[in-house]
């Protein structure tokens, strides 16, 4: 079944950028370094959280549906992006990250092997890989 998810926001001037989401607000600023206020985490950390984030809901899913006694299920996330394309100080390469590594630890009673099957379900099943590892069209209209 087919559900729409929907997220506004607004510029608030300098790096800063007030989202929301249902009743959930996120604020989206660069670091003091970076010229911002450091008020919020920047757009590529967000990406980041929101792998994180799905992988443990999806992960807690699986779980109870397949009757496992999952005690833990912690990630380091990491990804290397071209500051000088963000910056537009070349055109070459890309602007978004070049590699995202995922690095689990699955605290339940399964062997190595299980383990390996449960993590293949729950990337498999988790919304947000899906979009990084498949082309999803986005479509822009400017009002």
């Amino acid at each position: 079944m087919k559900r729409t998810l929907r997220t506004i926001g607004s510029w608030q001037g300098g790096f800063r950028v007030d989202l929301q989401a249902g009743n959930h607000k996120v604020i989206i600023d660069q670091p003091q370094a970076g010229g911002g206020n450091d008020e919020g985490p920047n757009p590529l950390d967000v990406l980041l959280f929101s792998l994180g984030g799905c992988l443990g809901t999806v992960a807690a899913i699986v779980a109870k549906q397949d009757r496992i006694n999952l005690r833990g299920f912690d990630m380091e996330i990491e990804g290397d992006y071209d500051f000088e394309n963000l910056m537009g100080n070349t055109t070459e390469g890309r602007a978004g990250f070049t590699e995202i590594r995922v690095n689990v630890n699955i605290d339940a009673d399964l062997t190595d092997e299980e383990k390996q099957e449960f993590f293949h379900k729950v990337d498999s099943r988790c919304p947000t890989s899906d979009n990084l590892m498949n082309v999803t069209p986005v479509v822009f209209s400017l009002k």
